[in-house]
């Protein structure tokens, strides 16, 4: 089978032993990262080199690298060690691995890209490093500057390591904006000063400070601060300036001369950032300051050569790559003919744009725009390679929710705006208008009325109309003071709370009129509308007090004062599901849940170590708690006990903000200093639900009601809205329930980028009818059989926009007169296919083309062929119609593949499959279907091949529910349940398959497996019973279940009594009767049976001499084969942990770990774990073998392996400190049950 030839699984033991614990956390899982855009305040913000650029935000490096498998540049590493502003980043010119950054607390780190940490770091660098970069003449060397200088040079490592001070360059008269070493001269640098002029030191050469002013700045104390510095990387004197009002000179720093001036198409335009192109020799690029115009020149002409409009907004710095990205798909080349006749093939000449003099560069730019956005564009092919857009730049403070639907997250920013974010696509849909100063806080309008309220620290609140895109009220009661918290009551959609460093806490209606101002006795920073009584806030005061108002009195007195805390509080947040129960996040580190009822603070949770901040109780489980706090960690509480359940770690700096939506419970969304906002899943913390669902289990194990879910020991269970109306819609079908209860907790509890597409392709293939599709459905990946019809819908709408163009060329191509005429010659003579040739020649392909089939039909398909295999080669678009006039689909499937455009690839071959393309198969006899049955078979093959590179992409990408969906789309349900099952989405694939049914089966019955051994891995849970029975009702569901039934069985520890009840559950003999059915079974000489009811058995560690001493036996011959002794050592590997470690057995174990070892080895080469076999053979070879202790540092964690950085989720082994790759975990516990550390314990990643 595609999915698995042959498998088994092994059940592990629990948190028995020291370091299980940690190895079990990590509950929390990033599903989801909005990254930050780039700053638009220092200079050299990016940096770029071979197939890597990166990017600064405020505290972090963002790095991308190309992927050369799919050709697209995905996010590599983010460097987040600054805690204050970066100033400047510079990568290493001599070692692309290599690359510096500096910050505003006089820090200088150097970075190491590949293995993704710090390998130097320069403290107290006497003076801010406004400006910094590597010495292009030392290999270790990175120069760093202050606004006044002097040039410090850092040389990292050698005899000479140190700072040393440059000689010439300090005791400027003007700051210095800029500087930038010569990449060939030795030791020549210029800086630019705000005052525009230029300081220029050479060793040998006189100094040259401030010179090369602007004329018109000649003899003034007006400044036109320098913007950019580029030396021409053709010439050791000719550097390009750019001022800010004075635009571009080229000049020559030996003899102090402007050789050109370079005039814009508009005064108003004034460029920010320029760059040399590497590729052309002579040309270099701009950006414009006001709008985000890219200009191209070339230094013999004074005016640009193109332009193009990429932004409204203008630009903030330009590099170019040094590489283009390289393509997977190429064509050979024509060979040249050294003779000419009437038939033989001329060679075209390169495509040229619309200006002979002058072709656009094959580079690419990294753009970074002033509103924050990044990206990466083509300007050969003037489109973008990579883009990402309208990302914050600076401290997300809140993030919320809107309330009618979960797929939009609104987030508010230090940058002075309010962004709307699609979670599933990760892109931004909205963004507020202007610059409202910093905003500290918003809330969404209840129900659908679309509008968000915003409180900034200056300027008021305010409330944006998202749709219409305008500012529609705006409120002043607090005057200049901040405002900390706003928030629109969530039962009154006309109340919104606001509460100040004025120390008011103001209810207001929308429309302005105040209702109360309650006052406080020092600055208010939070408050939190009841949501079981409409009329009950909640503050959170400087003075350390949180306090509960009740509004619909006149009194403006509070009805509680709850006192506990030692340090300002901060955010307070009522209880969605327990009346009167509200917790409060403190200075002091804490956070408190406060009982209103009881005038009392029921508990205090401790283990933060700086203010918290983020505050958010779950909308379905009653005692579970999420904070976030200054510690840059994420903590999640069961407050029944106050004790912490996880701990994530991923933020770079301050958590502010946590929300997450009521119909998506268990994602959550949070905020930080560090730009970013990140989205988790917390379904991993009630797995034991998910199984229950999964296992058709009674809606008393499912849902439950708060009062009882609060009681210590309790497991958990749903107790809010959403589960509520998913058991009221279930109890009124009539029939079999289970597809729809399934669907409707998967899309409820799983995170978004792919379950609800999943489960409308699940519906399209049971034959749910097209029209009970959700609207959305289009958006996603769309059943082939759906596929054309909607985007030819599309198309239509489409044909009603028009689009025009920005910028003009540059000319057209000459003509060769002589070729010209002797091809007119030839026409007239009747040569057609000479005249065609010399067209072709000349470029002119559309004449010849036009003229081919006088020649014949044969002979203008071969000219089509030609021209498209040129298009090809030049990577352009226009090679489209010719593939599809002469019917090349594979040709053009390939095109689209080979530059990562899979979803067109996979379009076009859906129209070949659907017949809407004319192929050039004209070999089978007139009338015969069979050129068509071949063709349709070979596009069938061809559009699951796209499907299944398409599929790979998402799963690489780390989105295996959209691979998923891929192969369902071509009704691939096998490869489907193998994408979720190796993205470890079981659930997920339990349900799916449950619903498709007998098409799924192995799959579905495979997961079922894991779940099984999930299950009891639950921590503090197995081997309870309730665990103990949910595990073998997973296992009960799977046909031929005796053998999986047996194991856990053999596995499970516990007293006599409670073995024998979980025998009967599983219908087998009790211990008692095992021990005399292994003896029978062994005096009859059948060795598995044998083994079998021994490990079922009182004696179980009988079972390990028996099965070792045949496996041993076995191997001695020469025709032994891995499908004999692996059943033995499978079932082997299932005798009770206590009973593998005792000291009688130690030889026994020894043998059974190296078995299992080199056995897993052979089955890790048979299933092709590549990445394993290497360790699982040295495993064996020294079973207990110790590997060193791992390092981790700076976040940054090593591979117990190999020894290599870990890419991914990382997976704990039992010692709580080595650690291994999930995908490295999931293939080694598939071929070898117990740990790499060789202790005898289990492996269990699933």
């Amino acid at each position: 089978m595609a999915w698995m030839t042959y498998i088994s699984n092994w059940f592990e033991q629990d948190d028995w032993y020291e370091g299980l614990q940690r190895a079990n956390m990590s509950q929390v899982r990033q599903v989801g990262l909005l990254a930050a855009g780039c700053q638009p305040w220092n200079k050299d913000v990016c940096a770029a080199n071979g197939d890597r650029f990166a990017y600064c935000a405020t505290l972090a490096i963002y790095i991308y690298q190309l992927d050369h498998r799919y050709n697209e540049f995905k996010l590599h590493a983010i460097m987040s060690e600054h805690k204050k502003t970066i100033t400047a980043i510079s990568w290493c010119p001599h070692n692309p691995d290599l690359f510096a950054s500096g910050s505003t607390d006089n820090l200088v780190i150097i970075w190491n890209v590949a293995e993704q940490k710090v390998i130097a770091k320069l403290d107290n660098t006497k003076g801010m490093p406004a400006s910094l970069s590597w010495c292009w003449n030392a290999h270790d060397a990175v120069a760093f500057v202050a606004h006044r200088g002097p040039l410090f040079i850092w040389t990292i490592s050698g005899p000479d390591s140190g700072v040393t001070v440059h000689k010439d360059a300090h005791n400027f008269l003007s700051d210095i904006s800029i500087f930038r070493w010569h990449t060939q001269k030795k030791g020549k640098v210029v800086f630019g000063h705000i005052d525009g002029s230029l300081s220029i030191f050479q060793p040998g050469n006189k100094s040259q400070k401030h010179v090369l002013r602007p004329e018109s700045l000649e003899g003034t104390e007006e400044e036109d601060p320098i913007t950019a510095l580029e030396w021409d990387p053709l010439s050791t004197d000719y550097l390009l300036v750019a001022n800010s009002h004075h635009g571009i000179r080229l000049v020559d720093t030996e003899s102090l001369f402007c050789i050109t001036t370079f005039n814009f198409p508009s005064a108003a335009a004034s460029v920010q950032c320029l760059a040399w192109v590497p590729s052309a020799p002579g040309m270099f690029i701009t950006g414009d300051s006001q709008v985000g115009v890219l200009r191209i020149w070339n230094v013999s002409r004074t005016t640009p050569i193109d332009n193009f409009k990429l932004k409204k907004t203008g630009f903030h710095c330009l590099h170019v790559l040094n590489s283009p990205p390289r393509k997977k798909f190429s064509i050979q080349s024509p060979i040249k003919n050294h003779y000419t006749s009437s038939t033989s093939e001329a060679v075209p000449p390169p495509m040229l744009t619309q200006n002979q003099a002058f072709s656009l560069p094959p580079g690419h730019a990294v753009c970074c725009f002033l509103d924050g956005g990044v990206g990466l564009y083509d300007m050969g092919a003037k489109k973008w390679d990579f883009l990402r857009d309208m990302g914050h730049v600076e401290t997300i403070f809140d993030c919320k929710f809107k309330p009618d639907d979960p797929n939009l997250l609104a987030t508010a920013s230090f940058d002075g705006t309010i962004k709307v974010w699609d979670i599933n696509t990760l892109t931004a849909v909205y963004t507020s208008p202007g610059n409202e100063g910093v905003i500290y806080s918003l809330s969404w309008a209840p129900g659908d009325l679309n509008c968000i309220a915003g409180a900034t620290s200056q300027n008021g609140a305010f409330i944006w109309d998202v749709k219409k895109g305008k500012m529609v009220q705006r409120f002043n009661e607090h005057g200049k003071n901040g405002i900390f918290c706003i928030a629109w009551s969530h039962k009154d959609s006309k109340r919104i709370a606001t509460c100040s460093g004025d120390g008011f806490c103001i209810i207001r209606t929308i429309d302005g009129k105040v209702l109360h101002k309650y006052k406080h006795p020092a600055a208010v920073f939070g408050c939190d509308w009841s949501q079981n009584n409409k009329d009950m806030i909640a503050t959170g005061c400087e003075d350390k007090n949180v306090r509960v108002y009740y509004v619909a009195t006149s009194s403006d007195q509070p009805l509680k004062v709850f006192s506990g805390h030692t340090a300002k509080v901060f955010h307070v947040r009522w209880s969605p599901l327990r009346e009167g129960i509200l917790c409060s996040g403190s200075d002091d580190s804490s956070v408190r849940i406060w009982d209103y009822t009881q005038d009392a603070c029921i508990n205090i949770l401790s283990g933060h170590t700086a203010p918290v901040r983020g505050l958010m109780w779950n909308t379905e489980i009653p005692y579970l708690l999420i904070s976030g706090s200054w510690d840059y960690t994420i903590k999640v509480w069961d407050t029944r006990e106050g004790t912490c359940l996880d701990t994530v770690y991923d933020h770079g700096a301050d958590v502010y903000g946590l929300t997450c939506h009521p119909s998506r419970p268990f994602t959550m969304a949070s905020c930080s200093r560090d730009s970013t906002v990140r989205l988790w899943s917390l379904t991993p913390l009630i797995a034991p639900l998910q199984i229950n669902i999964l296992a058709d289990r009674s809606w008393e194990e499912i849902i439950g009601n708060s009062d009882y879910v609060i009681q210590q020991g309790t497991p958990p269970l749903l107790c809010g809205k959403m589960s509520r109306d998913i058991k009221q819609e279930i109890e009124k079908l009539t029939g079999n329930p289970q597809v729809k209860r399934l669907r409707w907790f998967s899309e409820c509890l799983s995170p978004p980028g792919g379950s609800d597409n999943l489960w409308n392709l699940v519906a399209v293939i049971r034959g749910q009818d097209d029209s009970l599709l959700p609207q959305n459905y289009c958006k996603g990946i769309m059943h082939l059989k759906h596929l054309i019809k909607f985007r030819t819908s599309e198309a239509q709408e489409l044909t009603t926009v028009k689009m025009s163009k920005f910028g003009g060329g540059i000319g057209v191509p000459t003509k060769e007169e002589r070729l010209k005429e002797a091809a007119e010659i030839h026409l007239r003579l009747g040569q057609i296919q000479r005249y065609c040739e010399l067209m072709v020649e000349l470029g002119e392909w559309d004449k010849a083309l036009s003229v081919a089939p006088g020649v014949s039909v044969k002979y203008w398909k071969k000219l089509m062929q030609r021209r498209a295999d040129q298009l090809i080669q030049e990577d352009k678009d226009d090679v489209i119609p010719y593939c599809i006039a002469i019917g090349d689909v594979k040709k053009l499937v390939n095109f689209f593949m080979s530059r990562g455009q899979l979803k067109e690839a996979l379009l076009i071959a859906q129209a070949a499959c659907e017949g809407n393309m004319q192929t050039s198969h004209v070999s089978a006899p007139k009338g015969s279907s069979y050129s068509d049955d071949i063709c349709k078979e070979d596009f069938n093959e061809l559009l699951h091949t796209v499907s299944k590179e398409l599929a790979e992409w998402y799963f690489q990408d780390g989105r295996a529910v959209l691979a998923a969906c891929c192969h369902l789309a071509v009704d691939d349900i096998e490869l489907a349940m193998t994408d979720l099952i190796r993205g470890n989405e079981l659930e997920l694939a339990v349900s799916v398959g449950t619903v498709l049914g007998e098409s799924a089966a192995p799959a579905t019955h495979y997961a079922l497996e894991l779940l099984a051994r999930k299950c009891m891995m639950i921590p503090i849970c197995f081997p309870s019973v309730g665990y103990r029975n949910l595990a073998a009702d997973l296992l009960l569901m799977i046909p031929d279940n005796e053998l999986h039934l047996v194991k856990l069985c053999a596995f499970y520890p516990e007293c006599t009594e409670e073995i024998n009840n979980l025998h009967e559950k599983c219908k087998l003999p009790t211990i008692e009767e095992c021990m005399q059915l292994a003896e029978t079974a062994h005096a009859d000489g059948n060795i598995f049976e044998t083994i079998k009811y021994y490990l079922l058995s009182e004696e179980p560690e009988k079972a390990l001499p028996i099965g070792i001493h045949f496996v041993k036996e076995y191997i001695s011959s020469s025709d032994w084969t891995l499908d004999t002794i692996y059943p033995i050592l499978d079932l082997l590997s299932y005798i009770r942990t206590e009973k593998l470690l005792l000291h009688t057995c130690t030889e026994a174990r020894n043998e059974l770990l190296i078995l299992c070892g080199y056995t897993g080895a052979l089955l890790a080469i048979r299933r092709q774990y590549q990445s394993i076999v290497p360790a699982l053979y040295e495993y064996t070879s020294d079973c207990f073998w110790k590997f060193k202790n791992m390092m981790q540092i700076y976040n940054i964690i090593f591979s117990f392996l190999n020894s290599h950085c870990v890419q991914g989720p990382v997976y704990f082994l039992e010692d709580g400190k080595s650690t291994i790759s999930l995908n490295d975990a999931l293939m080694w516990a598939k071929v070898n049950p117990f740990s790499p550390l060789g202790t005898g314990i289990r492996l269990n990643p699933f």
